[in-house]
């Protein structure tokens, strides 16, 4: 043996196990990325806090993900009186507005917290009433 053929063998197997490595970190990232990591609520509606002081009522989906959505969008608008200065609170649906959106895809960055609604809470009850 040739003293260039006893130094190709030792490179080889270097190469072949970089190759390896690489391959083998290509597929754990894929595993990681793919997985279902969103989380999962035990009640209908949730209660979405954003950055911009917005709450949003809605079926939250794909939450601990890259592009959370809201289906079924509730937000509370409220009116003053100017007789009597009582404040009043209305919940409305998204989806009335002229381009008719049936979903709110959420930037992550920008939710500050999710809270699920209460099966017999006031939101519920006035989601319940609206039509849908």
């Amino acid at each position: 043996m040739t003293k260039t053929q006893r130094g190709v063998a030792p490179v080889q197997v270097i190469w072949v196990l970089a190759g390896i490595f690489v391959i083998a970190a290509v597929v754990w990232h894929i595993i990681i990325t793919t997985r279902d990591s969103s989380l999962h609520f035990t009640t209908p509606y949730q209660a979405v806090l954003l950055t911009n002081g917005s709450v949003y009522f809605g079926h939250l989906q794909n939450y601990g993900r890259p592009h959370p959505f809201l289906t079924e969008v509730f937000y509370v608008v409220s009116q003053t009186d100017p007789e009597t200065k009582q404040v009043k609170s209305s919940l409305i649906k998204r989806g009335k507005e002229m381009h008719e959106p049936d979903r709110m895809y959420l930037n992550p960055n920008q939710i500050v917290f999710v809270e699920t609604v209460g099966t017999n809470s006031k939101v519920a009850q006035l989601i319940a009433q609206a039509p849908h």
